[in-house]
């Protein structure tokens, strides 16, 4: 029986994902943006005669990359002011620059070059927090990415808000208007414990439950944070969201790096899950989050890459190369997250924390066709035994070919689809310079 449909994906591998394992010989096929069938090649063939065809010989296909965490428009701060302490590169060097200089162009250009950045990579959803989040929004449609947007909350004023009242009534209105954007998402985004108070807090939890949107917020990256709680609030950040109410399953803890065993039962208790972000923390000196741990307690746990700010490189094979060797490293157990939950860290795992595990995360029929190709052709890897080992131990960004969001084509044959490359390196350039001639890099 023939049947309709507008593209047939035919790699070597398809890595779902769920369940875990690999097919060999299988077409993926595409209609109206969603999968609408995974089945053996030569019968998708037969049936799916009149669909395009791409074939991807020596090539994996997997669901597209979910950045649990960044801030997207930083990557006009890619390198500057490197090799700094988290706080003494925040309060010396970023925050000062950002009150310069941060306005909706600024956040324009830098998500737009993100976004490119992203999507050369394979990274197809990403949970952005960032000032300006219209201009990001704006991007993000433009690129044609999918993206949950952080409706950043913070106490003092900037450009874009005076106080934390403001930064709510925006970003809720941002929401109300973009409602109908079938790639835009959003999350409430308060900064850090450091950055916002109890009554804001609370507010917030209110909003969330009522709304259904998740929480993202920076939590425990470093001691000095935990010890200007306990001398502040009397108990550390976690114990403190934990009596405003804020923990449960929207909740999305951004680093973790320092946590107690008691801390870690109670994120798993309350179903939370943790933006695991390694190159960040190592580049900062914070540390390690004991993701050994989390996965043993059942936390849940995603990656994301942090602004290239701080990790310089928004690559999430990198980050599921690193965060697989450091939990074996720090845990003393070869087995600590094996290639298989790294990759799923990287997709899943990400997409349920955003409450979008039912749209993408896995290659599955009626999931939106978030898609990436990955060559595992090359000299440099061969021979292939699993690929699934393979996408996390081996393979790169730059090995990926194509990607398509909602079933269109994002990156063909390693050539971004829609974005101008030069114009946005020009961009990055003009920003370089306005900083470097202020003297502030």
């Amino acid at each position: 029986m023939k049947a309709s449909a507008d593209l047939l994906l035919l790699p070597q591998w398809v890595v779902p994902v769920d369940p875990e394992g690999v097919l060999t010989d299988h077409a993926v096929v595409v209609a109206d943006g969603r999968i609408v069938d995974v089945l053996p090649a030569e019968v998708a063939r037969a049936r799916y005669a009149a669909a395009k065809t791409v074939a991807l010989p020596g090539e994996a296909l997997i669901p597209g990359l979910v950045n649990l965490h960044g801030h997207a428009a930083m990557s006009l701060f890619r390198g500057f002011a490197d090799d700094r302490p988290l706080m003494a590169w925040l309060t010396g060097h970023i925050w000062p620059a950002e009150k310069k200089h941060v306005s909706e162009t600024f956040v324009r250009d830098g998500t737009l070059l993100a976004a490119a950045e992203m999507l050369a990579g394979g990274i197809t959803t990403c949970n952005d927090m960032y000032f300006f989040p219209r201009a990001a929004s704006e991007a993000f449609l433009q690129a044609g990415m999918r993206a949950v947007v952080g409706m950043i909350v913070l106490e003092f004023p900037t450009a874009y808000a005076a106080d934390a009242d403001g930064y709510l009534s925006k970003g809720l209105a941002l929401r109300d208007e973009f409602r109908g954007e079938p790639l835009l998402g959003f999350a409430f985004a308060p900064h850090a414990p450091y950055t916002v108070s109890d009554t804001s807090f609370s507010r917030i939890h209110t909003l969330a439950d009522q709304l259904g949107l998740p929480i993202h917020t920076h939590i425990h990256e470093t001691r000095d944070e935990i010890a200007d709680s306990l001398k502040e609030h009397g108990v550390r950040p976690l114990e403190r969201l934990a009596r405003l109410g804020l923990l449960g399953p929207n909740f999305i803890g951004v680093h973790a790096v320092h946590m107690t065993e008691a801390e870690t039962e109670l994120l798993a208790e309350h179903g939370c899950h943790i933006a695991h972000c390694p190159t960040s923390n190592l580049k900062l000196a914070s540390g390690v989050a004991p993701v050994a741990e989390f996965a043993r307690a059942g936390v849940g746990v995603g990656l994301g890459t942090d602004g290239a700010a701080s990790s310089n490189r928004l690559d999430l094979f990198a980050e599921m190369r690193l965060a697989a060797l450091l939990a074996k490293g720090m845990s003393g157990d070869a087995a600590a997250l094996p290639a298989a939950a790294a990759l799923k860290a990287a997709t899943l795992d990400g997409a349920r924390a955003l409450n979008l595990d039912s749209e993408i995360g896995s290659i599955a029929a009626g999931k939106r066709a978030d898609l990436v190709a990955v060559n595992l052709h090359g000299v440099s890897r061969q021979p292939v035994f699993d690929p699934a080992s393979h996408l996390v131990y081996v393979a790169g960004r730059e090995d990926v070919t194509h990607v398509w969001v909602d079933g269109k084509p994002k990156l063909r044959e390693r050539s971004l689809v829609g974005l101008d490359a030069d114009d946005l390196a020009a961009r990055a350039v003009y920003w370089r310079t306005k900083l470097t001639a202020e003297g502030q890099s």
